[in-house]
């Protein structure tokens, strides 16, 4: 599954439920040297060269799978202030007709693009872009494989995610203490990231595509994104509009949406997706609730309070607290496949056992049944957001905040609140704008939308497409996040259509 947001703890409030905050689209100024021409015949500042020339080694590494390590500079206003590794894995071309590299991001921003191909390669891609291009998933700078953030051991990060304060909820003392364990994890992630830290923003991994597609030995790239990803891919065309290949970008995010905006989007959307689960969950025989859908938000915002209050205590000893359980709840909203083990989980925890929810909770982020963490998803979703967006954690502010979430989404919205708090202290600021992105220049961009997405509202997708001078439109209309390979034969033929034969859609096939 996409893992594509982050979620709220009673620790770390500030975690913001938001997926997709991301930066600016104004790029690093740099003292360019002599230009120098590439393998690909183009030309470079002469202290960037060695990067783009540079030759990658790959092995294989199981499953039919080839894997590479690239050198990517620290930082791209000094190029010479030393390197970065970006991990990548590629599935060659099985058909006669390769088209070049298909550079694939799952989104996140911290989702690993090399496990997304190495471990889910069809649920990634189908077969005809498989035929047609070597597909390429990559750690971007700050994730996984590549050079990586790093903060807390497994104890600490089970802390930080699932602790629980004293205080109660939007009191000045529970702010106090969310402040002080974002803190804590802030000076963490920057005494044992070092340098790096300051340069996970997007603007730098859009510029570490450019230099994998020179590597590749791609004069265009050819890029599908998910989600974040969409953000990645919007960035790079805006700095790179003449190398634009063949773009999609689906469970699209809107560049000049504010932080709050963001907040607000997402809290409705993910309200939306629970009205959706719960008008299918009431008509059926196993559903834990009965009567209205309205009925049953009520109790699931009753037992949201009564587990904020009062948490449940799981078999291993954690507590159940209202933000693991919205995690819990959030995790199988994506697909509409899932509903029914949100069905079973709802029901565990009205019976008062807090396992299953854990299960989820887990799952999402990235622990396993030992208490292991098998990524950094966590760390780098923070360092990224931290440095792509600006942050106010004043707490008149962010109380008014609080009070339109509550409006906006009841259920869902008091537990969104409060979400610049992880940021506010960041050893890395954000110095940019958010604005709109226009790549003007640039060869057709599809956008990707379903209609009730709840991590990416529909209306990011169509403002996006709107904002692209050369975005067209491609909505699928149902349920769940993002719409290729997972929807229906409509999105994928328009998707295929396009990346593999350049067919643009005349207009929106509204599949």
């Amino acid at each position: 599954m996409n893992r594509s947001i982050r979620a709220l703890s009673a620790t770390a409030a500030a975690l913001a439920l938001t997926l997709i905050l991301s930066g600016c689209s104004a790029w690093f100024a740099t003292d360019a040297g002599p230009a120098e021409s590439t393998p690909t015949g183009e030309q470079v500042d002469s202290d960037l060269a060695p990067f783009y020339s540079q030759v990658l080694q790959w092995d294989g590494c199981g499953d039919g799978l080839q894997c590479a390590e690239a050198s990517a500079p620290l930082s791209y206003g000094d190029p010479a202030a030393g390197e970065i590794s970006l991990a990548l894995v590629r599935h060659v071309a099985t058909g006669n007709d390769r088209i070049g590299s298909l550079l694939v991001n799952p989104g996140g921003p911290g989702g690993s693009g090399y496990d997304f191909v190495a471990d889910s390669l069809d649920y990634a891609t189908d077969k005809k872009l498989q035929a047609s291009f070597d597909i390429v998933g990559f750690d971007p700078r700050g994730v996984g494989r590549s050079s990586a953030v790093s903060c807390y051991d497994s104890a600490e990060m089970d802390e930080y995610l699932y602790g629980l304060t004293e205080a109660k909820r939007g009191t000045d003392a529970w702010i106090a203490q969310l402040a002080a364990s974002s803190d804590a994890f802030a000076a963490a992630c920057a005494d044992e990231t070092g340098p790096l830290l300051g340069t996970v923003d997007t603007q730098s991994a859009a510029r570490d595509l450019d230099l994998l597609r020179a590597a590749l030995g791609d004069t265009e790239l050819n890029f599908l994104g998910y989600s974040y990803g969409t953000f990645l891919g919007a960035t790079y065309a805006e700095l790179f509009p003449e190398k634009v290949g063949r773009f999609v970008l689906d469970g699209a995010v809107d560049p000049s949406t504010s932080n709050f905006e963001v907040t607000k989007s997402q809290a409705v959307g993910f309200e939306n997706a629970l009205r959706a689960y719960l008008a299918d969950c009431v008509t059926g025989e196993d559903c834990p609730f009965r009567g209205s859908v309205d009925n049953a938000l009520t109790t699931i915002g009753a037992l949201m309070a009564s587990v904020d209050a009062s948490p449940i205590t799981a078999t291993d000893g954690r507590q159940l607290g209202a933000s693991a359980l919205l995690t819990a709840i959030i995790y199988p909203l994506y697909q509409a496949t899932a509903w029914p083990q949100l069905s079973v989980m709802f029901d565990s925890v009205m019976h008062g056992s807090a396992d299953g929810a854990f299960q989820f909770a887990d799952a999402y982020n990235g622990r396993d049944a030992d208490g292991n963490y098998s990524d950094n998803s966590t760390e780098s979703f923070m360092a990224i957001n931290c440095i792509d967006y600006a942050y106010n954690a004043d707490p008149a502010s962010m109380r008014a905040q609080a009070a339109e979430l509550a409006e906006a989404a009841p259920v869902i919205g008091p537990y969104m609140s409060f979400g610049d708090i992880g940021c506010a202290n960041w050893p890395y600021t954000f110095t940019g704008e958010r604005d709109e992105i226009h790549a003007a220049g640039a060869a057709p961009i599809l956008v990707v939308g379903t209609t009730n997405d709840p991590a990416t509202p529909y209306v990011w997708a169509q403002q996006l497409a709107e904002q692209l001078d050369s975005g067209t439109l491609v909505t699928y209309t149902g349920e769940g996040h993002t719409a290729y390979n997972k929807s229906n034969s409509c999105v994928n033929d328009a998707v295929d259509s396009y990346l593999v034969d350049g067919i643009v859609p005349a207009a929106d096939p509204q599949c």
